[in-house]
């Protein structure tokens, strides 16, 4: 029996996992998947050593009190692994956790791959030489990694960004305005306050108090709010005070639909991380925002090394969405910020423009970037 192993810590990476694992045994029906994961690589039929969620932390003060739980799953995700003996670990982001895996066990003899680059390039880029000791190979989202990573010795596998496969360009204006029963003059205004608590906690007062501000210049707007499952209450709850009731999408198909209404004639208000690419290659204009902890922040301060948030600011290396990150996360600051995207068409062009320059980056050489990251772990089986 070939086994794989495979850790997810994240919504996103459960996402990467399940495709990963449709990929692979597509091309190889005999494999078996053991690891932790979420719904969507239990519907793949990986069962999880234990809830994924218990790993969705962030931040220096939310790691320290849940420091003990962390330890033991530590160990006994360690022990399963030493255990079960797979063929290969594939580690998926969450470094925090799955590094301290990775080393652990590779020095027992598991091989080791990652999929999705730690973002050592943006923080502390000595820490690289860390890396290629605790893993065998790499699989990169973003085309400026593997130059990165290969001066350190790591050999690393550029499979292209999942976003390409996430169906958020694949939406349907019409059947939401119909299901939410909006006109078509109405517009959308996609709020995302992230997909872990404290994220939302921070960032729901903040863009509730800015959609307070925007809405008089702009009585046509509809709120709408994808949740995900871990923050969906908290979200309920926030919204219920805003100025206008807002809708809330929880279904996958209904958040893409929600996307391409509001391509039509909307905007968005994101958390800043993966869902700017998400609205980018839907063709949403938006703007993105970030606020953490005061001392996270001032720690993080010392150790970013990059010039913008968005990743589609990196990938154009100039700044196409607005960032209002930290002390400039502020209802005034996110309202002017908002305002031309709902008002100024050349405003919404030149985002537009910048989308496209960013897609055009983000495709690998050959393959979706599930099947080109299969075939980076097919080739590393013994």
């Amino acid at each position: 029996m070939t086994l794989i192993y495979i850790i997810a810590g994240e919504a996103s990476g459960d996402v990467l996992g399940a495709r990963l694992i449709a990929a692979l045994r597509k091309a190889r029906p005999d494999l078996h998947f053991a690891g932790i994961g979420g719904e969507r690589m239990a519907e793949q039929g990986m069962a999880s050593l234990f809830p994924y969620r218990e790993l969705a932390l962030m931040g220096l003060l939310e790691v320290l009190p849940r420091i003990q739980q962390l330890k033991r799953r530590l160990e006994e995700t360690e022990a399963d692994i030493l255990a079960r003996q797979p063929a290969l670990l594939v580690t998926i982001d969450s470094p925090g956790f799955t590094m301290r895996i990775a080393k652990a066990v590779k020095p027992q003899g598991i091989r080791v791959m990652h999929y999705v680059a730690p973002q050592v390039w943006a923080w502390r880029p000595g820490r690289v030489k860390k890396l290629r000791h605790k893993i065998d190979h790499l699989l990169c989202l973003l085309p400026f990694e593997p130059a990165f990573f290969e001066a350190a010795a790591i050999p690393v596998t550029f499979v292209g960004h999942p976003v390409l496969e996430s169906g958020v360009d694949q939406g349907n204006a019409a059947r939401f305005r119909a299901r939410h029963g909006l006109a078509p003059t109405d517009r959308p205004l996609i709020i995302m306050p992230g997909s872990r608590r404290i994220e939302a906690t921070r960032l729901l007062p903040i863009f509730g108090a800015t959609l307070k501000a925007v809405l008089p210049q702009n009585p046509a707007l509809r709120t709408v709010i994808p949740v995900s499952p871990i923050v969906a209450p908290l979200v309920r709850e926030a919204a219920a005070q805003w100025p206008a009731a807002p809708i809330l999408v929880e279904d996958i198909a209904d958040k893409h639909d929600a996307f391409a209404a509001a391509e039509e004639n909307g905007a968005g208000l994101i958390k800043s991380g993966t869902s700017s690419l998400e609205m980018a290659v839907a063709g949403v204009p938006h703007i993105v925002a970030y606020r953490v902890n005061p001392i996270t922040a001032a720690i993080a301060r010392r150790l970013i090394k990059v010039p913008h948030a968005s990743l589609v600011n990196l990938l154009c290396a100039r700044e196409v969405v607005p960032e209002r990150i930290q002390e400039s996360c502020t209802p005034e600051k996110l309202t002017t910020a908002l305002l031309p995207l709902l008002q100024d068409s050349a405003a919404v062009a030149a985002q537009r423009q910048g989308f496209a320059e960013t897609l055009a980056k983000l495709s690998a050489p050959q393959g979706a970037p599930s099947e080109a990251a299969a075939a980076a772990v097919l080739a590393a089986l013994p």
